[in-house]
């Protein structure tokens, strides 16, 4: 199965079925650079799943899903040798935060973009996440709506591959 996003259209499709998404702030870019609020495009695979199972009671996917722990965080510091990976508080560099009081990173998708290797400052932390109400944009991630989310984790296998397009 393939996913396919489609910024103009801002739509996440798969199997015939579509759902709205948001993408980054500033569109999307063949030249992503950290913090550029931009999401890439490119085909890329998909990575792993994070979840709060404090929130989350049972996840229904093919895919390896983890639990996220209150010190667990996403380095977005290029001049680390964890640039763009998980890992754990206390940490000293630039990074976001994976247990979060909204509900944004409820279950998050890692999408496999700048990761095998990751090259400093070309983009980090490229999820698909939940969105929040009132939400337009992203920092660069695609978000969609919960039920969505759930929909979707219940179809993709560790061969999916997301498409994202302008």
């Amino acid at each position: 199965m393939e996913i396919h996003v489609n910024y103009k259209k801002r739509l996440l499709s798969y199997d015939g079925i579509s759902f709205f998404c948001i993408f980054g702030r500033d569109g999307v870019t063949e030249n992503k650079i950290e913090g550029d609020w931009k999401t890439p495009t490119g085909t890329f695979p998909i990575r792993k799943i994070y979840y709060r199972n404090d929130r989350i009671e049972k996840l229904e996917t093919k895919i390896e899903s983890t639990p996220i722990s209150q010190d667990d965080i996403w380095c977005d510091d290029s001049q680390t040798p964890e640039y763009n990976t998980i890992t754990k508080l206390p940490f000293s560099g630039s990074h976001e935060n994976l247990w979060r009081d909204d509900e944004l990173y409820d279950i998050v998708i890692v999408i496999g973009y700048n990761d095998k290797p990751a090259i400093p400052n070309k983009g980090s932390a490229i999820f698909i996440h939940l969105i929040k109400e009132n939400m337009q944009y992203t920092k660069g991630c695609i978000a969609i709506k919960k039920e969505d989310m759930l929909s979707l984790i219940k179809k993709i296998t560790p061969e999916t591959k997301i498409e994202i397009s302008e």
